[in-house]
């Protein structure tokens, strides 16, 4: 009966031990590809990172001169910005003045008055300016 068990306990060994290699033999196939797997994408990730480079390169360029010229249209926009505050101005002169000229009649005169005065003194003060005009013009 021993010799018996022997062989059973031989058999079963037996094919346990051709159970074993043809799963190493399997795992082995499995890391192979693994293997090639991993070259495979190591390669095309090097490619990549080299276009990536490219393009970040490509991407500073073109940052810096969009800067550039942001940095050249600033002036226009503050230049706007003092043009669009002088009509604000103008605005409210001009509301002011009108304000003025629908007063009350009894102040409308005065300001009357005192507009053509104003205007005495720059017809004065232009004449002037044409009288020296024609005495430099006849020397």
């Amino acid at each position: 009966m021993g010799n018996i068990a022997l062989l059973i306990i031989a058999i079963a060994f037996a094919v346990l031990v051709l159970f074993l290699v043809i799963v190493l033999h399997k795992v082995s196939k499995v890391v192979e590809e693994a293997n090639r797997t991993v070259k495979l994408v190591s390669s095309d990730v090097d490619v990549l990172l080299h276009q990536a480079d490219g393009i970040m390169a490509k991407a500073n360029t073109l940052l810096e001169d969009v800067n550039g010229k942001v940095a050249t249209i600033d002036p226009l926009f503050t230049a706007v910005a003092d043009l669009s505050e002088s009509i604000s101005d103008i605005n409210t002169s001009s509301r002011k003045l009108v304000a003025r000229i629908n007063r009350p009649s009894s102040r409308r005169k005065a300001g009357s008055a005192s507009a053509v005065v104003l205007a005495k003194t720059a017809k004065k003060f232009f004449v002037k300016k044409d009288k020296v005009k024609e005495s430099k013009e006849t020397v």
